[in-house]
């Protein structure tokens, strides 16, 4: 019996049943890299002999009576991730040979639950791009079309749960790093409410690993269900024990429902900043049918909704200003004499991110007072609603774009070339205000290729938009094998 493509409660089920060990499970994952990763370049840095080990220590743990969350469940790891032994460069030439002496908090709890961790998955240089790729490890194909890009920066991941890489994946997300990868390539990702889930580690080299608050970015999970999104979340979640840990403890609340015809579901399909392309358009709407036939009730429109084009100026200028902070500044001057140029009626998105990059402490004082409001409305609006369903990019996987001015390439939505990066504004729309939200397959483009659409619950319910993907999942279908589907 084939064992790659089960779920990981599936897995679970056998491995306490006697139907299979982890060893045979983990054999079966690593022969399918060995045999299919070459087309996909998924897997950066394999971990095979420690993972052959850990499940030699996970089948005699279980023969003791042990029984932990995931004991014995093969899985990857993002390459961001510190992991003792191995390489953390997040595709940066300069540090390559950087090797961490311990393992993020996420990695730990990972290994705690007794998965078996069968090596790192490729990313963008410095997890940077809607795409993965780098001077060092390559580039990571599309498994639907190998013209096209897995997407990023949880690139790898998204792939290998694809091609039946391990039953689930560890990802981060900052600009949909989770939810695009796994829109792109047909599986399920989770963006937790920012702050859920410890995020130690997850540093670029060679930064030390310290439990910092991030702005917008968290650590999330990915999986081929629904359901295995929330039990690997259910080991990721909680704070870091140097920190809020010291304290607190996590409860998530449950789910405000548990039927489909109980929930009160806003969709969107249509953002001021940016077309949706038909495809995905095709998609929303089906979910919004299935939502419908189960007896939901569905919105398209509400006063209660923030500004969407707010939303998308105040999330470009958190992320812009966030990520050229630490960026060294040779060419400060050259950059305040464009932005100086730049027409005050230019309101652009890629003017806006021009001006992001020269952001004051004031001006990013004033941008985030701008998000506490919006973060009030998203309260309000969940007062009627459950759930936000809506797009996670304009348009399925594209075709590799290894322009090195990421400013110079351009998205084609139906035809129409916009700015690259004016297609995270869809992303941003749960990012910025630090809302929770999964990814869930809901269809194929006319080419075949995979198409999701992401679910936005409210602050700290996360197990409600999880909830609502189980549920879709149960209508509409969920994950399909690449060779199955095409």
């Amino acid at each position: 019996m084939e064992w790659s493509y089960r779920t990981a409660e599936e897995l679970m089920a056998a491995l306490r049943a006697g139907e299979v060990t982890s060893v045979e499970l983990t054999d079966e994952a690593i022969a399918r890299i060995e045999r299919d990763d070459k087309a996909i370049n998924a897997i950066c840095v394999p971990d095979f002999d420690r993972a052959r080990a850990a499940a030699r220590d996970a089948d005699q743990a279980r023969a003791r009576g042990e029984d932990r969350p995931l004991l014995g469940i093969p899985v990857t790891v993002k390459e961001s991730y510190d992991m003792a032994g191995l390489p953390t460069t997040w595709g940066m030439p300069p540090h390559r040979n950087h090797v961490p002496a311990e393992d993020a908090v996420q990695v730990s709890r990972l290994k705690a639950a007794g998965a078996v961790v069968l090596g790192k998955t490729n990313v963008p240089l410095g997890l940077q791009d809607i795409q993965s790729f780098n001077d060092i490890y390559g580039t990571t194909n599309n498994p639907w079309d190998h013209t096209r890009t897995s997407g990023g920066s949880s690139g790898g991941s998204a792939a290998a749960l694809a091609c039946g890489f391990g039953a689930l994946s560890i990802g981060s997300d900052i600009a949909g790093s989770l939810r695009t990868p796994a829109h792109f390539c047909g599986v399920y990702g989770h963006k937790p409410t920012l702050g859920l889930v410890a995020n130690r580690g997850m540093v670029p080299p060679p930064g030390p690993a310290l439990p910092v608050d991030l702005d917008l970015a968290v650590a999330g999970p990915m999986a081929r269900t629904a359901r295995d999104l929330m039990l690997l979340l259910d080991v990721m979640a909680g704070p870091d024990p140097l920190t809020y840990g010291v304290a607190y403890d996590l409860r998530l609340p449950p789910a405000r429902h548990d039927r489909l015809r109980d929930f009160r579901v806003l969709v969107l399909d249509e953002h001021p900043l940016i077309p949706t392309g038909s495809a995905v358009r095709a998609s929303v709407n089906r979910v919004a049918d299935a939502l419908l036939d189960g007896g939901a009730r569905v919105e398209r429109h509400s006063p209660l909704l923030p500004d969407l084009a707010e939303s998308g100026i105040l999330y470009t200028q958190l992320l812009i200003s966030g990520s050229v902070a630490r960026f060294p500044m040779d060419s400060y001057e050259e950059l305040r004499t464009r932005v100086a140029g730049l027409s005050a009626d230019d309101q652009s998105l890629s003017a806006t991110r021009l001006r992001a990059m020269m952001f004051s402490h004031r001006d990013w004082l004033e941008a985030d007072f701008r998000r506490e409001l919006h973060r009030h409305g998203w309260r309000q609006l969940f007062a009627e609603f459950d759930a936000v369903v809506c797009p996670i990019t304009p348009t399925p996987a594209f075709p590799h774009d290894h322009n090195p001015n990421p400013l110079e390439r351009r998205i084609d939505i139906d035809g129409v070339e916009y700015p690259y990066f004016d297609q995270l504004v869809w992303a941003g729309l749960a990012t910025m205000p630090g809302l929770p939200a999964t990814a869930v397959p809901a269809g194929r483009s006319p080419e075949g290729l995979p198409v999701g659409v992401q679910i936005i619950g409210p602050m700290f319910e996360d197990r409600t938009p999880l909830r609502l993907a189980e549920l879709l999942e149960e209508r509409i279908g969920g994950f399909q094998a690449p060779d199955e589907g095409a």
